[in-house]
């Protein structure tokens, strides 16, 4: 990344520790795909909406992130949503704003081997770069809240990435370089399997 924005990121990790979510409003504003991102190096996995759950912070701060797109299911490094962390700190005034609403439910058991084969599929496609740049590899929970259940995960030097959509108990996974003709490959991933369906339309 640049050195503009690890320094950007760096700021709206730190505004968010420290409670100044005047700043941490104002960069999401010019960065809302920053809502869900954490210090970046970082160990904890807390998002802004984590440490607003912390910090037990003004119900309004919390629909404004919200607003911006926060994910109520994603997870800290140890497993928290930002509901549980904010139970553990006795916030109980954010309970129901931060409680989980999921539009797509998926049994926890098959949502984890979805999970697990997602994994593997951006391992045995670009491995080496998710080891070179240290990626956190994406959760599959969020999906369940997400009206439109679909995500990029970009890996830096694949110039692409990995494009999945729950659909039902599945997931559809698209992933191509845009460098290199032929690249594109679609699979199905099911709990039981996963599937390439389709290849080289990139």
């Amino acid at each position: 990344m640049k050195d503009s924005v690890v320094t950007q990121r760096d700021q709206l990790a730190d505004a968010a520790r420290d409670g100044d979510w005047s700043t941490v409003l104002t960069i999401l504003a010019t960065h809302p795909d920053w809502t869900n991102t954490t210090r970046i190096g970082g160990t904890s996995g807390y998002t802004s909406l984590h440490q607003a759950a912390w910090h037990g912070t003004d119900p309004g701060i919390v629909i404004s992130l919200l607003d911006l797109g926060a994910w109520r299911t994603v997870r800290t490094a140890d497993g928290q949503r930002a509901a549980d962390v904010a139970e553990q700190r006795g916030h109980g005034h954010l309970r129901g704003l931060l409680r989980p609403v999921i539009q797509h439910p998926v049994p926890a058991a098959t949502l984890e081997e979805l999970q697990r084969r997602l994994h593997t599929l951006i391992h045995e496609r670009a491995g080496n770069l998710v080891a070179e740049h240290r990626l956190r590899l994406p959760e599959l929970e969020p999906l369940t809240e997400l009206a439109t259940p679909t995500c990029w995960f970009p890996v830096p030097g694949m110039y692409g990435g990995f494009n999945y959509q729950l659909r039902g108990a599945e997931l559809t996974v698209r992933s191509w370089c845009r460098v290199v003709g032929g690249s594109g490959q679609t699979h199905r991933i099911s709990a039981d399997a996963t599937e390439l369906t389709e290849s080289g339309w990139a």
